[in-house]
C-alpha cells in the first residue's frame, strides 16, 4: 500500500492554477525528488502533501497508518528563523509539538526522541549552543533532527542544501541518502541540483505546472524530458 497516493489533483496558487494532473504514488522506503523550474508548483505541492492547501480538483490520500501530522518537514528556512535565539537542543525537541496533542509539556518520551535524533545526526557538541551561531551546514543537520523528531516513516525536504557551500552540501546529502537506505525512512526531497537529485533518488517527479514525468531515475534519465533538462543544467554548468 502506498504512504501517499496523488489521483488527478491540481492545486491553485492566489487563486491561479499552480499545478495540475498529479498522477503519483510515493511507496515505503522511496526516496522521490521533485524537480523543475522556478515556479514549475514544486512548493504549492509541498503545502498539499502536508494538507496545508487543499485541491481544487482531485484528491491527495495518505495510507499504511500514515497521518499527515506524522510527516517530518523540513521548510526552507527564512532569514528570522536563521536568528532564532534557543538552543539547538530546544529546536530540535520543537519537533514533538505535534505529538504532543493538548499536553502542555513536552513529555519524557519527547525528550527521549530528541535526545535519540541528536545522537542520531552527530551533533551532540552543538545541543547547548544557541542556534543562531550556527553555521548553515549546522543549522540544517539541527532542522534535520527536529524532523525526524515528527515521524517514523515520511521525511519532506524543500531545498535542503539551499546556501550551503558544495563540501556542506554533499556531507548533507549523504546523510540524507544514509536515513534512507539503512535506516527506510521515506524522502520527498524538492531541488534544482538535477545533477543529485539523479544520483540518490530512486523516483523523480518533474513538474512543470504539471506533471511531466514520474517514474524511476533510470527511466527519468533516458526520457526526452530527463535528457532536455540534465542538458540545459550541464550547459548551464559549462557556461559559468
Amino acid at each position: 500500500m502506498a504512504l501517499i497516493t496523488c489521483q488527478g489533483a491540481s492545486f491553485a496558487y492566489e487563486g491561479n492554477a499552480a499545478v495540475s494532473g498529479l498522477q503519483f504514488e510515493v511507496h515505503s522506503g522511496d526516496y522521490l525528488c521533485v524537480v523543475g523550474e522556478n515556479g514549475s508548483g514544486k512548493s504549492t505541492l509541498i503545502k498539499g502533501l502536508l494538507r496545508l492547501k487543499a485541491p481544487q480538483s482531485g484528491s491527495v490520500l495518505t495510507g499504511d497508518g500514515l497521518k499527515a501530522d506524522e510527516i517530518g518537514y523540513l521548510p526552507q528556512q527564512t532569514a528570522a528563523q536563521k536568528d532564532f535565539p534557543a538552543s539547538a537542543y530546544e529546536v530540535v525537541l520543537s519537533g514533538r509539538m505535534g505529538a504532543r496533542g493538548l499536553l502542555p509539556f513536552y513529555s519524557k518520551a519527547d525528550r527521549r526522541a530528541a535526545e535519540h535524533n541528536i545522537r542520531r545526526l552527530g551533533i551532540e557538541r552543538l545541543r547547548s549552543r544557541c542556534y543562531r551561531e550556527l553555521s548553515g551546514g549546522q543549522q540544517q543537520r539541527v532542522l534535520l533532527a527536529r524532523a525526524l523528531c515528527a515521524t517514523k516513516k515520511v521525511l519532506l525536504l524543500d531545498e535542503p542544501v539551499a546556501g550551503l557551500d558544495p563540501v556542506v552540501t554533499q556531507e548533507l546529502y549523504r546523510l540524507i541518502a544514509d536515513i534512507n537506505k539503512n535506516e527506510g525512512m521515506t524522502i520527498i526531497m524538492v531541488s534544482h541540483d538535477i545533477g543529485s537529485a539523479v544520483k540518490y533518488a530512486s523516483h523523480i517527479l518533474h513538474l512543470q505546472n504539471a506533471q511531466v514525468f514520474f517514474g524511476k531515475t533510470a527511466d527519468y534519465v533516458a526520457s526526452s524530458v530527463g535528457k532536455r533538462f540534465l542538458g540545459a543544467e550541464q550547459g548551464g554548468a559549462q557556461d559559468d
